[in-house]
Formats: C-alpha cells, sequence, structure tokens
C-alpha cells in the first residue's frame, strides 16, 4: 500500500472525527474533547507518515 493511500485515510478518518466533535460538543463535551484528541492524534500519524 502507498504512503499517499494511508496518509489520505488518515486524514479522512480525522475528518469524521472533527464532525463527531462538532456535533456532540453541546450534549457531550466530554466525549466531544476525546474526539478532538483521537482526531489530533489521526493528524500527527498522517504528518509523521508523509514525513518518514
Amino acid at each position: 500500500m502507498s504512503k499517499e493511500v494511508i496518509v489520505i485515510g488518515l486524514l479522512a478518518v480525522a475528518g469524521f472525527l472533527v464532525g463527531g466533535v462538532y456535533s456532540t460538543y453541546k450534549t457531550a463535551k466530554v466525549l466531544a474533547m476525546l474526539l478532538g484528541v483521537c482526531a489530533v492524534l489521526a493528524v500527527g500519524g498522517a504528518i509523521v507518515w508523509m514525513s518518514s
């Protein structure tokens, strides 16, 4: 599997997680924060994967 496919997949997962943050923030702030941390980790993983 090429590097670009994995990076695009991680960025797509991060996008879904950010959407989850947006939709759950008013009702479940703790869950929204957890999703936000996961989104940041996914973006960070994509950056590290692309740079290696």
